[in-house]
Formats: structure tokens, sequence, C-alpha cells
């Protein structure tokens, strides 16, 4: 006699069912955004959720240049990389980063609300930002949707 009513079911990557979706980035908090798109790309979202296994969604991110930070932060915030070299230090702000590479300040923060692992970096694959209103991912039919509906 089977005395549990239920089996816990484990995805594979065979298994998943991945889908494609839009979230529209404009005058969006950048952290409650990358909390959210961390959040699908991982896919805790969904009831079948294996946190060893791939799971979560492709996201596409579009109008990256329209997100908006709070209070001080576009100018007082100093991200910090490192180029190799003796004295290679180098210093920039969400407002510089927003000039160059608008795709790039959203890719920093999702990173790093993902696990530091293999898994992880395989993860943040399934992230694409861009910075316009157009993405070229028109073929896999991406469903959009709300920050809230998440």
């Amino acid at each position: 006699m089977d005395t549990q009513s239920y089996k816990s079911v484990y995805l594979n990557k065979a298994t998943v069912k991945k889908e494609w979706v839009v979230i529209d980035a404009t005058d969006l908090a950048l952290g409650r955004l990358a909390s959210r798109i961390a959040l699908v790309l991982r896919g805790k979202n969904k009831p079948g959720f294996t946190p060893n296994v791939d799971c979560g969604d492709y996201v596409i991110v579009v109008n990256a240049e329209k997100v908006a930070l709070g209070g001080k932060k576009m100018t007082n915030r100093v991200y910090t990389r490192y180029t190799g070299f003796p004295g290679g230090q180098r210093f920039s702000t969400p407002k510089e980063i927003l000039q160059k590479r608008p795709a790039e300040l959203i890719r920093k923060a999702v990173k790093g609300m993902l696990p530091k692992t293999r898994l992880g970096d395989d993860i943040l694959g399934n992230l694409h930002v861009y910075a316009g209103p157009e993405h070229p991912h028109q073929a896999q039919q991406p469903r959009e949707i709300k920050l809230n509906e998440i």
C-alpha cells in the first residue's frame, strides 16, 4: 500500500518547459526589476522549481536605458572593475554606464542576484537585454509580462 498520496516532482533538462517573456524596463526601479528578473530566470515562479536545474524562462528586457534609480544612486553609487594590469582599477557610476552600455547595468544587477556557480552562469545566458524598444526575438513569440504579475 502506498502511504504517500503525492510524489515530489523533480525537473531535469529534458522535462523543463521554457517560455520566452518580455519585460519593459521603462521607469522601473533597478533593484526591484532585477530581483523579479532573477526570480523568473531561476524558475522560482513555477510550481515544479528544482534548485539544481535551469528550469527558468528566457527573459528579454527592452528599454534598458529608461531604468530608474532612486535618490542620488545615479551619481553616488560606484562600480569597480579591474583591467588586470598594475594600476588598472577603474571606477564608474550608473550614469556613465547608462550612457555607454545601458544593457550592462541591468545585467550586473541581475548577475548579483543569481547563484555564484556554473548554474548561475548558465542561467545568466537566458537573459537578453536591449537598450531600445526593439528586440530580434519575435520568432520565439514571447509574451509580455508586467513586473507586478510575477
